[in-house]
């Protein structure tokens, strides 16, 4: 499923007897959840991209062994093959959507075509599409296109993470 980053997004995961009170602090500020690292031997290991940036960790601990995840034996949090997953299809890299998407967009440069267009970050910011990444996620998915059609991010700093949570996204559930 979408991972929640607002109190409303926690609230329709869970019928409402199940819960009787859920804590709004607001929106979270960086919308993707944690970076875990772990080590082997000393050598730190990048286990899922996260929030903080690769390039910020390795500032402190030295470069990061990046490893390719075994979906059938995770050894973190968001390595499933599926993961963060809307209902509709995903398409990602998107310069052509059709009339039947909705497309994330992002930057100043969308291009026409798409039924509704949201954006991510018309700044081209990935702070801020990392923060709308999950909200703009289920919005689109609650909307009447046939599926979700999504811009090329920069594969770069938080871009790292946002790529990697939408293509867990786009992989078909098994």
């Amino acid at each position: 499923r979408i991972s929640p980053t607002r109190a409303s997004h926690v609230a329709e995961e869970f019928d409402a007897d199940t819960v009787a009170l859920i804590l709004d602090g607001g929106a979270t500020e960086v919308g993707l959840e944690s970076t875990v690292v772990g080590f082997d031997g000393a050598a730190p290991v990048l286990l899922r991209p996260g929030g903080i940036a690769a390039e910020q960790i390795e500032r402190v601990a030295g470069p990061l062994r990046v490893t390719g995840s075994d979906p059938a034996a995770p050894t973190s949090p968001g390595q499933l093959e599926s993961h963060y997953a809307p209902a509709k299809p995903l398409r990602l890299d998107v310069l052509d959507p059709g009339a039947d998407e909705i497309l994330l967009g992002f930057g100043p440069d969308v291009p026409a075509g798409a039924g509704t267009t949201l954006n991510l970050s018309p700044a081209g910011d990935l702070r801020e599409a990392a923060a709308n990444l999950f909200a703009l996620l289920r919005e689109a998915d609650r909307t009447g296109c046939a599926s979700i059609a999504v811009m090329p991010i920069p594969d770069r700093d938080l871009g790292r993470a946002i790529n990697d949570r939408l293509l867990r996204a786009a992989t078909p559930r098994t």
